[in-house]
């Protein structure tokens, strides 16, 4: 049965096409005629409200439902915690297995300590069409706690009216594409009805996209001893308050923005901190503004006595090691058959960090990019993601991704540039962004932000510690602003 009457007026004979079973991803469905080969002219454009299952209800998950939302997708967000936010929302519990190795342990998503305030501005933590705005009764920090951004995104679920779309207590166990043809996507998720018992159920989407973070699967620091090193052992993402470490020795791996944080934290009441840091500026000296505290070079070795050997060579007998080391993607529910892997944290291949080649449209991923400002990426990418799905924006032939991910490992192999640093971006410039914006067709993020986030390091170094409290960012932005 032809779907448009007038077919018949435009052919001496309607009769003799059918309706082709295969639907390109933008939508279009090809007439055939009876011999099974394409009609000479006619491609019909039809609109199909796809569903479309999202796994997370953080930053990410919310924004992407929203812009799913938006082109009339039909949205289901799966969330494992009973309350929006993903790593957000803060739980003063912490895993059984401190250095998060045990697969069976119980997961704890977030990796938020007590006292954390974010280390980029507000004004360009929000949305295109939803800042960050400071709110009556609110945390009126440039650099707020976490509290206000789960209240950021509490407001942003209720004005664009996203609860209705989100199953609290839903952990996504499996992912699993069940029918390639019509691009049939079952989701199991269970949710808890006792301590000990689990209701299962299995769903069928069009499509899938996975908002699940990438601060919650630890990845701890390598060096000989460290298994059998008799002292307390432990992730940043198992920090949450300092009076553990009152009065002890303490090692600290790394030199990212938790790794400072947890120092200036904990120095006060530990009876000495020791940095190990990688880099051509590890070498031992006590750090400024503090009296008990050193930075060395990386771990040479751990002992069996307790002391702990650095490349410097000096040793501290200490009684605690904590791994401020970063995390690795993790996607245990996804059964792609070995389409989609994570390799030394390269999740591939993927068309522009978002679509596997081979599963584009119907499986994506969102926010995996490092070295970038989270909620323009995130939201660009959504956008992306949305669009394509219904139809508006057209994505490359499963070929030409193919390609564009292979000339991108290329370009990473021949520069030297480690697996580890796939998703990392670019070092100067938004040019992930900006070619974002180019596909959607919309104004690219102002010239500002960019300057901003690649100005970071320098205003951190200029300030100190107290950069959060010192820096007059608004004055900042008009001054870049009047420069431009």
């Amino acid at each position: 049965m032809l779907l448009f009457p007038w077919i018949n007026k435009h052919f001496n004979s309607g009769a003799d096409l059918k309706e082709s079973k295969s639907r390109y991803p933008n939508g279009e469905t090809q007439l055939l005629n009876r011999s099974g080969k394409p009609s000479i002219v006619i491609v019909l454009k039809m609109r199909q409200s796809y569903k479309v299952a999202v796994v997370g209800g953080g930053f990410a998950g919310l924004v992407t439902a929203r812009e799913l939302k938006r082109e009339g997708l039909l949205v289901t967000v799966f969330e494992k915690a009973d309350h929006v936010g993903g790593i957000w929302l803060y739980n003063s519990g912490v895993e059984t297995d401190l250095l998060g190795l045990d697969p069976n342990r119980e997961i704890v998503h977030s990796s938020l300590y007590r006292s954390l305030r974010v280390n980029l501005p507000r004004q360009i933590m929000g949305f295109t069409d939803y800042p960050f705005m400071k709110k009556e009764g609110g945390d009126p920090r440039t650099f707020p706690g976490h509290e206000e951004v789960l209240k950021f995104l509490e407001d942003f679920v209720r004005d664009f009216r996203l609860m209705e779309l989100i199953r609290f207590g839903h952990e996504v166990v499996r992912v699993e594409l069940t029918d390639e043809a019509r691009h049939k996507w079952v989701v199991e998720s269970r949710t808890r009805e006792t301590e000990s018992r689990w209701e299962s159920k299995e769903e069928l989407f069009e499509a899938v996209v996975i908002c699940n973070g990438k601060h919650t699967e630890p990845k701890i620091a390598e060096f000989p001893g460290r298994d059998a090193w008799p002292g307390l052992q432990m992730h940043s993402h198992s920090y949450r308050t300092p009076e553990q470490f009152e009065n002890k020795i303490v090692v600290l791996i790394g030199n990212g923005s938790s790794a400072k944080d947890i120092l200036k934290e904990i120095s006060p009441l530990a009876s000495q901190v020791h940095q190990a840091i990688r880099g051509p500026d590890s070498q031992l000296k006590r750090l400024e503004n503090h009296d008990n505290a050193w930075q060395h070079s990386m771990i040479e070795c751990a002992r069996k006595d307790g002391k702990v050997v650095f490349q410097d060579g000096s040793i501290v007998d200490a009684d605690v090691i904590i791994h401020c080391t970063g995390y690795k993607f993790h996607f245990p529910f996804l059964r792609s058959n070995g389409t989609v892997t994570v390799d030394d944290n390269r999740v591939g291949p993927l068309y522009k960090h978002v679509f596997p080649p081979s599963l584009a449209p119907w499986l994506s991923f969102v926010a995996l990019p490092y070295k970038a400002v989270p909620s323009i990426v995130m939201e660009s990418q959504a956008k992306w993601v949305a669009k394509v799905l219904s139809g508006k924006v057209k994505l490359p032939t499963q070929a030409e991704m193919a390609d564009s991910v292979e000339e991108l490992y290329r370009l990473m192999e021949k520069s030297g540039r480690p697996k580890h640093l796939t998703h990392t971006l670019q070092q100067d410039k938004f040019e992930y962004e900006n070619w974002l914006a180019t596909q959607l067709n919309i104004r690219p993020p102002e010239r500002w932000k960019e300057i901003m986030f690649f100005s970071m390091e320098k205003i951190k170094s200029y300030y100190g510690d107290k950069y959060r409290d010192a820096w007059d960012v608004d004055k900042w932005i008009q001054e870049v602003d009047c420069s431009n």
